[in-house]
């Protein structure tokens, strides 16, 4: 297996258009908190505006998802974009507009835009062979990375050098740069004849509702959120927990960058090969051992140590979220992978808020430390739901001509799609 594939000029205008959608989402909550923190109550103020744009996020993605047309999704995800763009562009020019305003433009960041990554990424796997979806998926994560562990830096070099309102206004130009990329790029990917039978079952009686054929995939988001909500550990509780181990919290940054780089190598490594055994089982290694490093993390006594738990952490993240996308690939026909993968965007944000929200709850009754391995305890509930849910629709799947194993590997090792769909159709 290798890259080799997946190199191709609609792939390089595909991943320009990509980081025209991410890059907004990845500055957006540090920019909001940049925008007003001057004002009265800025900070808290600036919190509020992220909750906002989160819960547009959580919402929008499955609401606007549902929606996506396989095979005409080009007007769809440029007309979200275009929103998310006038959301931000209103942030950038009425940076003292009254708080309600900011919270609704913010809403609208969020939530225009919030069926483009799971569209994306479903267009980015029909552009590839099939054989080199994981590969894609691969690619797709190191840009990912890639973008979050810029976007601090372009944020607050943008906010303090130039002004507040300048990052939410470059926010806007890059999505709106974006939707017009979109034309660049296929108008929308295939979907095979089962996968649209089932979208239209709630009107024509044939097969699954699309609702139906979406809640197939429960286990699959329950265990992307466990994987997120470890991010959520490092990256909220660790100022605090540097604070508790006497450690300068201006390390923050350049430890989460550590994180970043090394989910981005993490993400090249699994696509340079194929891997043993069922993706539910990988699925579950992947996530014991990052819930082990983020609890040797809150019990490491100094920065190398953090350090190094954190990066064993990343580089495991990213096979987990790779995995957690090529299960959605199995369990989903084609003509209902965006669907899924924005219903997955939504279950991990939720994921990454309840645990935020169980850090924060406690970080006033208990050390850091505690927090953290509180956390880690949600993580592995939920890593365990997931994996027992996979079990049961497997188990419950066998004996049906056209059923699709949850979490099987298809096709051996490479997380190629079970059963009818072909090489052409897919999209993650």
């Amino acid at each position: 297996m290798s890259y080799r594939d997946v190199v191709s000029r609609r792939v390089l205008a595909w991943a320009l258009v990509a980081v025209g959608a991410r890059m907004p989402v990845a500055m957006a909550p540090l920019a909001l908190v940049f925008l007003v923190r001057e004002r009265p109550g800025g900070y808290s103020l600036g919190a509020a505006l992220a909750a906002a744009y989160v819960i547009g996020e959580i919402l929008g993605a499955p609401v606007l998802g549902m929606r996506l047309n396989p095979q005409k999704a080009r007007p769809h995800l440029a007309a979200g974009l275009v929103v998310g763009a006038a959301g931000f562009a209103g942030l950038g020019a009425f940076p003292g507009a009254p708080a309600a305003i900011l919270a609704g433009f913010a809403f609208l960041a969020g939530a225009g835009p919030a069926a483009a990554p799971g569209g994306l990424r479903a267009l980015l796997t029909s552009l590839v062979p099939g054989h080199a979806a994981a590969q894609a998926l691969s690619v797709e994560s190191m840009l990912t990375f890639g973008v979050w562990a810029v976007s601090p830096a372009a944020v607050t070099g943008l906010a303090l050098g130039v002004g507040p309102r300048f990052p939410l206004l470059l926010e806007a130009a890059l999505m709106a740069a974006s939707a017009g990329g979109l034309w660049a790029l296929p108008a929308g990917w295939a979907a095979d004849e089962q996968g649209e039978q089932g979208e239209r079952g709630g009107r024509d009686g044939k097969g699954a509702s699309r609702l139906r054929v979406l809640a197939r995939a429960w286990p699959v988001y329950v265990t992307g959120a466990a994987g997120l909500s470890l991010l959520a550990l490092a990256e909220l509780v660790l100022p605090a927990l540097l604070e508790q181990r006497g450690i300068a919290v201006g390390w923050a940054g350049p430890l989460l960058t550590v994180m970043s780089v090394s989910s981005a190598v993490g993400a090249f490594l699994y696509g340079l090969r194929s891997w043993p055994g069922r993706l539910r089982t990988r699925s579950v290694v992947l996530m014991a051992g990052m819930s082990a490093a983020v609890a040797a993390l809150a019990l490491t006594p100094g920065a190398p140590g953090i350090a190094a738990a954190l990066a064993l952490a990343g580089l495991l993240q990213s096979g987990a979220m790779l995995t957690r996308n090529l299960s959605l690939r199995e369990v989903l026909p084609p003509g209902a992978l965006a669907a899924g993968y924005s219903v997955m965007y939504a279950a991990v944000g939720a994921g990454y808020a309840a645990t935020g929200s169980l850090a924060g709850a406690l970080l006033p009754l208990a050390a850091p430390s505690t927090a953290i391995l509180a956390g880690v305890a949600l993580t592995l509930l939920l890593t365990w739901v997931g994996w027992w849910g996979e079990i049961r629709a497997g188990r419950s799947a066998q004996g049906a001509d056209t059923a699709v194993p949850l979490g099987a590997a298809a096709g051996g090792a490479e997380g190629a799609p079970v059963g009818g769909g072909g090489d052409a159709e897919r999209r993650l």
